[in-house]
């Protein structure tokens, strides 16, 4: 490369335009004139105001200064390069930032990033109680995606978004510009040209990069019109949806989301091995900022992992029970949850979360007569138990059984435990004693 090249390669556009009309003895007048452009237009390309000159432009300067061969491949490939190096980079989307960190999920965020990216699984959906992770889990999971694979994430927050017709406009803050038709929720009314406009515009937005798009807290308002879609017009997309019950959704993978792992009764005292248990990490975590040098000593290990187990390992309600653990210890806290957790009412300023009973209360609610006989007939035997248990127990047709045991668990009432000799499972310490409290079981008789 001669050092004429060497030169046009090195400047921009701008000042290689002023190199070059120099070298021919050329005013920015006379230039002007030869190339049927303003002297405004030459003064403002050699000052570097004008970054995107136009291809006819830059067409006409190169005649006018009489460029042919390399010298004019390279003066060209200068303004390229100037037009190029102004675009906005094609940055991918970050996700919403958490607002604190995530202890105790590392299996299942490695799980599910796996799943989507490795896998290739485009539609998953996490489902579970409320207060259990799931849209923490879901943020860790888009923030490795983002950082360690440069996906896009679309996030859009379903319960606070506003209707408008079968649109959702999601926060802004959140989900940038972005607009999704999540479902009708005006009784079957829509303006279908807006509906068609916004998912044209969301294919438009997503094309063919990776992109995760979420959908959190999307209960049964999932378009699979719309996600048949946008999986057809973006090769790259891959959709992540938290719910409490999972819809129905062809494709769909569908991942119950438990809560954390409890203490056994034989860590109470061996604080260095309960504090490796997850449940107990995240109440330590929580206690940790409320109280800042708080150590679990053995003398206090029994009541922390008492508690731990009183509350399932529910995220949500050990976050509750440590707001309190400013005016009461933990021995304090067990031995006021004894006769039930569900009066445990979050202290002032704790950021609205409700009564601990609240979300397990909405769970069976949407459980059906039959399940929730099968539930209440489960809650009453002490221990763990198998899905065969369950039916002999229910007395209903196997398949019957089954199919309710998987609802039970995709809502997170009941739970998997470790076994050596096949699955089993167990109903939650807050669900037996809400079912205690509000029998139906008359009623299904």
């Amino acid at each position: 490369m001669d050092s004429g090249q060497s030169l046009q390669t090195a400047v921009g556009f701008g000042e290689l335009l002023r190199i070059r009309r120099e070298r021919v003895g050329l005013t920015q007048q006379v230039l002007a004139d030869h190339a049927t452009l303003s002297v405004r237009a030459i003064r403002d390309m050699e000052s570097g105001r004008v970054q995107r000159p136009r291809q006819e432009t830059v067409r006409l300067l190169a005649d006018a200064l009489r460029l042919e061969g390399r010298n004019r491949s390279a003066f060209e490939a200068a303004a390229r390069r100037q037009a190029l190096a102004d675009e906005p980079r094609d940055e991918p989307i970050a996700p919403p930032v958490a607002r604190g960190a995530i202890v105790g999920r590392e299996l299942e965020v490695e799980v599910l990033a796996e799943a989507l990216a490795v896998h290739g699984d485009r539609l998953v959906t996490v489902t579970g109680l409320g207060g259990v992770g799931k849209t923490r889990l879901v943020l860790e999971v888009a923030r490795r995606l983002h950082l360690a694979a440069r996906w896009s994430v679309r996030w859009i927050d379903c319960a606070s978004s506003v209707a408008v017709g079968t649109q959702y406009h999601p926060e802004p803050a959140r989900s940038g510009p972005t607009l999704i038709d999540l479902g009708r929720t005006d009784g079957g009314r829509s303006d279908l040209g807006r509906a068609r406009d916004g998912r044209a515009d969301l294919a438009r937005a997503i094309g063919d990069r990776p992109t995760l798009l979420v959908l959190d807290g999307a209960d049964g308002r999932v378009d699979t019109a719309l996600l048949d879609e946008l999986f057809q017009r973006c090769p790259g997309l891959r959709v992540l949806i938290t719910a409490r019950v999972a819809q129905p959704l062809p494709g769909g993978q569908v991942i119950p989301l438990a809560p954390l792992p409890t203490p056994g009764p034989e860590l109470d005292h061996d604080p260095g091995a309960l504090a490796e248990v997850g449940a107990v990490r995240l109440l330590l975590s929580h206690l940790r900022r409320l109280r800042p040098g708080y150590r679990l000593e053995r003398d206090e290990a029994p009541a922390v992992a008492a508690l731990c187990r009183q509350l399932d390992g529910l995220p949500g309600a050990l976050e509750l029970a440590a707001g309190w653990s400013t005016v009461l210890s933990p021995g304090q806290l067990v031995a006021r949850l004894a006769d039930g957790p569900f009066h445990l009412t979050p202290p002032a300023g704790f950021g609205g979360r409700g009564d601990v009973g609240a979300a397990l209360g909405a769970a069976l609610e949407r459980l059906t007569l039959s399940q929730r006989y099968l539930l209440e007939r489960l809650a009453a035997q002490p221990g763990d138990w198998s899905g065969e248990d369950a039916v002999a127990l229910s007395g209903r047709p196997p398949q019957e059984c089954l199919l309710a045991l998987h609802e039970l668990l995709a809502s997170g009432l009941i739970r998997s435990v470790p076994a050596r000799d096949g699955v089993r499972f167990s109903v939650l310490n807050l669900c037996r004693r809400l079912c205690d409290a509000q029998p139906v079981l008359a009623a299904a008789g």
